[in-house]
């Protein structure tokens, strides 16, 4: 569970710290890498609340993710046509399921120890 956490505030001391500027130009690569990398962020937090979570699952998805993002916004970008427009759907999907999963675990893990305090204190 800490190696995405730790990805997480990494990334957002990164870009707290440092006073780096996109160029316009490299909006869409970003933003698709963004995409990708919250995807699979959720991903491996909802991977740790199943008890399924592989660090180098997690280490190569993220990668992987965010190089195949760039690359299908680049090659929109030569092809005249807005394919970047698929990955941040694909992504944005994925990113909401994975969360909608994430609230319902939680959830369930809330009622399952109301339950027990409630049959403990009976």
């Amino acid at each position: 569970m800490w190696l995405p956490i730790a990805f997480l505030i990494i990334g957002i001391s990164l870009g707290l710290l440092t006073d780096i500027r996109v160029p316009d130009e490299y909006a869409n690569y970003l933003s698709i890498a963004v995409l990708a990398a919250f995807d699979t962020l959720l991903g491996g937090i909802r991977a740790q609340m199943e008890k399924k979570f592989n660090d180098l699952v997690f280490i190569t998805g993220f990668f992987f993710n965010v190089l195949l993002a760039a690359f299908l916004a680049f090659l929109g970008v030569q092809l005249g046509v807005d394919l970047y427009l698929a990955a941040v759907f694909a992504f944005g999907v994925r990113l909401f399921q994975n969360i909608a999963i994430i609230r319902r675990h939680l959830i369930d893990q809330k009622m399952i120890t109301r339950k027990m305090k409630k049959n403990t204190s009976n």
